[in-house]
């Protein structure tokens, strides 16, 4: 399929690759909408499809890239212009000033055009974002600019530090320009399906939980309110539906004696559940701790749900946490510092041993689990050749209701190394949950009701 139809089903696809719910309905309206909305005005047709496409303002981050390769600002080289580079940053600094959106474009051309390229062949594909960027070095020319706007308009009334903070918002926008360049340049010589799909960075819910930056874990902390109370309607449902109980075959009996004997309206056995316990063992030790804290995060924002949460924290020692979790603590970007200065979490070393902790859980916190009791263990599972203590797990086991455990590394990886998974797998539920939209998932599933 070539053409526009070629460029929206593309389009479609490299959005579904990244997760976005599109259906033949949608996909159908997208097309009307580049129908009516025409090709000339390439902003206006942006927010058309992204109107008709997607589901909410978080899947921008995704849907505006792939648009940039599927309808491209243009097509081949830049138009010219100096490739100097000191001459490129005077001119950069004039666009930032005067926030230029169109002269930053066609700078961003310019920059990949003459900084970003490699490879030495004449066939070459190679255009980088991060050679662009780490030759012109933007973010330097804060200070220039600052002093251009005050220069020009005494700063459009900004403050310092306001000031700063928007010129370092136009400086973003350029690095995003340059990326959508480099990106369009390649895929312009190899297969643009897979440039949209592979270089493309996923929405914050879809990044791996191990390899998720700062800028990302702070992202997906602040997607903690709105997943709760998607998950808190979901749980509500359950329990309503839970609540309905089964069929009392003597009362719908006795019922029916009005209508001769045809039981024509079922009694049911009222349920009336009692809201259960939740417990939370979390590994807040390396790469595995953004998980731990956006699963506490999450699950502190569910506590009404429960009639009690506790939570412990461990790296090799292990100790109660519920309280760091309160409502009085306001930053959820602060809450693995907190744990860390507060809780007592290793003792002569700083690795991980999951058999001394959850011993100690087993040992010291033997009375929070009961009949009641769902306890969730978060972690990857590697003991750092120690003893995994499984008779611990199984104490624990034996005394709650449930017992999941969710592990932030692929399946595929477990009992590899020094993994201890597959000996807690035999002993207890073991998912595998890599980011938050699995975890979202499998929080709406098990939790109980």
């Amino acid at each position: 399929m070539t053409g526009v139809d070629g460029r929206i089903t593309g389009l479609v696809g490299a959005l579904r690759a990244h997760g976005v719910r599109i259906g033949t309905g949608e996909t159908v309206d997208a097309a009307l909408a580049v129908e009516a909305l025409g090709l000339t005005d390439r902003e206006l047709l942006r927010e058309g499809l992204a109107a008709t496409l997607l589901h909410g303002p978080a899947q921008r981050a995704v849907f505006d890239p792939v648009f940039d390769l599927y309808f491209p600002r243009v097509t081949g080289g830049s138009d010219g212009g100096s490739t100097d580079r000191e001459e490129l940053r005077d001119r950069l600094a004039d666009a930032l000033a005067a926030d230029d959106r169109s002269l930053m474009a066609r700078l961003a051309a310019e920059a990949v055009d003459g900084l970003g390229g490699y490879g030495s062949s004449p066939g070459s594909d190679g255009w980088s974002a991060y050679q662009t960027l780490d030759r012109l070095r933007p973010q330097t020319l804060l200070a220039r600019v600052r002093a251009d706007v005050r220069g020009r308009d005494g700063g459009a009334g900004f403050a310092d530090r306001l000031l700063d903070d928007e010129i370092r918002r136009r400086i973003e926008v350029f690095r995003r320009l340059v990326g959508a360049e480099a990106r369009r340049r390649v895929a312009e010589r190899r297969d643009r399906d897979e440039i949209a799909r592979r270089a493309v960075a996923p929405t914050a819910d879809r990044v791996d939980f191990l390899y998720a930056g700062r800028d990302r874990l702070a992202e997906l902390r602040r997607t903690v309110s709105p997943l709760a109370r998607k998950l808190a309607t979901r749980l509500a449902a359950r329990r309503r539906r839970a609540a309905r109980g089964t069929i009392d075959l003597r009362r719908t009996l006795r019922s029916s004696l009005s209508t001769g004997g045809v039981p024509m309206r079922p009694v049911l056995r009222r349920r009336r559940p009692a809201r259960p316990e939740l417990v939370l063992l979390c590994d807040v030790s390396g790469s595995v701790s953004g998980f731990s804290d956006f699963t506490m995060l999450l699950v502190q924002a569910l506590h009404d749900q429960f009639s009690k949460v506790r939570v412990f924290a461990f790296v090799n020692r292990l100790d109660e946490v519920s309280g760091l979790l309160g409502h009085g603590h306001a930053d959820p970007d602060g809450l693995g510092a907190r744990i860390r200065a507060e809780a007592r979490l290793t003792g002569w070393h700083g690795s991980s041993d999951y058999g001394v902790a959850l011993g100690e859980f087993a040992e010291r916190y033997g009375d929070a689990v009961g009949p009641k009791t769902t306890v969730f263990v978060l972690g990857d599972a590697r003991t750092n050749m120690s003893d995994p203590n499984l008779p611990a797990v199984r104490d624990i086991a034996r005394r709650a209701r449930r017992v999941y455990w969710l592990n932030p590394e692929p399946r595929a990886q477990w009992g590899t190394g020094d993994s201890a998974a597959p000996g807690y797998a035999e002993l207890v539920e073991m998912h595998e949950c890599r980011n938050a939209r699995q975890l979202g998932e499998l929080v709406g599933q098990l939790l109980p009701v």
